[in-house]
């Protein structure tokens, strides 16, 4: 079974956590991970796997987010998407994301 990384996920998840942050500052709160390496990604190129994991810790999210399986192929689902970006979110307080994150699984569990 083959996996590929959605790197447009993982992009615009970066790019919306940075928000107005330069690169550089983001690279060393992320720590080992240089300022380069997280334009590259920005651009939709692939981390190697010890700065892939960083960058997760950092967006607050698991590596599964990213991952697109052979046996599924499918992207991630709205909801999921939905719920990574809110993690990611910086501008919001822990309350509001999680109170927001309740909200969507309500919206998406009411058949």
């Amino acid at each position: 079974m083959e996996s590929t990384l959605n790197t447009e996920l993982l992009a615009g998840m970066l790019k919306n956590k940075r928000g107005s942050k330069g690169l550089r500052a983001v690279a060393e709160e992320i720590g080992g991970v240089s300022f380069a390496t997280l334009s590259r990604i920005e651009q939709g190129k692939v981390p190697d796997v010890d700065t892939f994991i960083k960058i997760c810790k950092w967006l607050d999210v698991t590596a599964d987010t990213f991952i697109i399986s052979d046996s599924k192929r499918k992207t991630t689902s709205t909801k999921e998407q939905l719920v990574a970006h809110l993690r990611a979110e910086r501008e919001l307080s822990k309350d509001t994301i999680n109170m927001l994150i309740k909200m969507i699984d309500m919206a998406y569990n009411t058949k």
